[in-house]
């Protein structure tokens, strides 16, 4: 989140389309635009090159080449199999699955009704054109390769536009339904989406369907003019799902936002609560955690503390009719090797802040406080799954598994559906259950999983599953996405963005 980079770092980029290994599961951070992803590690290059190995081994006896064999069911087990090699058995699956392709086939269509709610989701508009999100690819052709230059794949923001977003959300995966947000910035001009457009897009998207498939936030900005304005045209014209806001102002340059705020800021947000809960939207959505590793250095005057959740606990307890549901389950570490943290972990059962956020229902007494693993889960499943675990179970243990909603923060991150099976997958290792008190996630469509993917929040935003699943499954969504498979596509690994090169 505005991280300043030296252009020496800027110069090292490169798209990750072209320079990321295409793997199903990304094997390396790969950066939006607004961050500098982190190096890859050297677990994950030990992963690149076991899938290498295991794509050409069992693509070999399938009479297939490696780019192939990599965009098949078998090919997403193979990628799974290889981070057991190297992190330990963290994820659920069997070699027959990548051997065989009627073993993944009949696995990956088991599951493929699963219901999945995605409660953040994100695309840029058509007129989109800040800078910020194409800046490191500008400094990568100056400094670093030309070619980019006149390279227009490399310059533009089309990957992150609304055509890419119905692709990848609702046909390359198996989410069924989304809730799209937004984020704000000091300038509105920088908005990716305002609150019109993203309801607009929520429209279309419903009309394609003929369901209700996206759900949508309007964003909201404490302290910036005529803030409380907007909030009342939203409840009497948009009509939205929930809200969304962040404490830490400007997400990308928290450094010099003017507009930092509180939730428990009795003057500011009060007021706000109040309107809210007489609409009868409640439910407020609230950006924290994923900051810099140097925080308390790079953020001037500690104002890095509007990104925890010290401001939760009073909010939650003085408006129990609100639900505060934190986004990235306010997750410290901001897209890195969270290996040190992991280490924290193991030393002292603590993960900063998410144990801070989990805490607080029994610290606090209240009930009315959920977490969202959006980007959170994406990054350390990739980088170190153990930590990633580990952070699932805290969540769970503290808040109740009915209390965490699945989020991919898609499309940064390309098609969600390595991060679906990531978690289907992914299991708490025995020897941490036993130390802190864990309990296992289970099967991947066993109660916990099925919960955290899309029940919870089916209940919490008041979606029949009874009445409303079946024409879900034949809607005009449903017969796009199937027309769509049936002309055989194969699954894209592009990841889109731009990533530190291995080497």
């Amino acid at each position: 989140m505005g991280i300043y980079l030296s252009e020496r770092e800027l110069a090292q980029l490169q798209p990750a389309e072209k320079a990321a290994f295409p793997s199903p599961v990304p094997t390396q951070v790969v950066s939006n635009g607004e961050f500098n992803p982190w190096p890859q590690t050297p677990q994950q290059r030990k992963v690149e090159a076991r899938i290498k190995d295991l794509a050409d081994t069992f693509g070999r006896k399938l009479g297939m080449d490696r780019r192939n064999f990599l965009r098949s069911s078998c090919g997403m087990a193979a990628a799974f199999l290889a981070m057991n090699d190297v992190f330990g058995e963290i994820f659920q699956v069997k070699p027959a699955e990548a051997a065989n392709p009627d073993v993944a086939a009949a696995r990956a269509q088991d599951l493929s009704k699963q219901f999945i709610f995605d409660d953040q989701l994100h695309f840029v508009r058509d007129d989109y054109n800040f800078e910020g999100l194409l800046g490191l690819a500008k400094y990568a052709a100056e400094y670093w390769n030309p070619a980019l230059k006149t390279d227009k794949a490399g310059m533009t923001l089309d990957r992150y536009k609304f055509a890419n977003f119905l692709k990848e959300i609702y046909l390359d995966s198996d989410t069924t339904i989304g809730l799209l947000s937004g984020a704000p910035f000091d300038d509105p001009s920088h908005w990716l989406l305002t609150n019109d457009e993203i309801k607009q897009a929520a429209d279309t998207v419903n009309g394609i369907a003929g369901t209700k498939r996206l759900f949508f936030h309007s964003v909201i900005t404490p302290k910036q003019p005529g803030w409380m304005d907007e909030v009342d045209r939203c409840i009497s014209q948009i009509h939205p799902t929930s809200w969304k806001g962040y404490t830490i102002g400007d997400p990308l340059s928290p450094q010099t936002t003017k507009y930092p705020w509180r939730l428990d800021d009795e003057a500011l947000m009060y007021p706000f609560y109040e309107k809210i809960v007489k609409a009868g939207i409640t439910t407020v959505c609230i950006h924290k955690g994923l900051l810099p590793k140097d925080y308390e250095s790079s953020i001037p005057g500690g104002a890095w503390k509007y990104a925890t959740v010290e401001d939760l606990p009073k909010a939650a307890k003085d408006w129990p009719q609100i639900n505060f549901v934190i986004y990235h389950s306010a997750l410290r570490p901001f897209l890195e090797s969270p290996d040190e943290d992991l280490a924290e972990f193991e030393k002292t059962g603590y993960i900063r802040w998410v144990s801070d956020l989990a805490a607080i229902p029994e610290k606090y007494g209240v009930h009315n406080v959920y977490a969202d693993v959006g980007t959170s889960f994406a990054n350390s499943a990739v980088t170190n799954p153990r930590f990633c675990a580990a952070m699932m179970a805290t969540l769970i243990k503290g808040l109740g598994y009915d209390h965490v909603f699945w989020g991919t923060d898609s499309v940064w991150y390309g098609s969600p559906q390595w991060q679906i099976e990531a978690f289907r997958r992914l299991e708490v290792p025995e020897d941490m259950q036993k130390k802190f008190g864990f309990a296992p996630l289970g099967p991947a469509n066993g109660p916990v999983k099925s919960a955290i993917l899309g029940f919870n929040a089916a209940r919490f935003y008041g979606v029949n599953l009874h009445t409303e699943l079946e024409p879900w499954r034949e809607d005009g969504l449903a017969k796009i996405k199937a027309a769509y498979l049936s002309d055989g596509p194969e699954r894209s690994n592009a990841a889109y963005g731009y990533v530190v090169p291995a080497g």
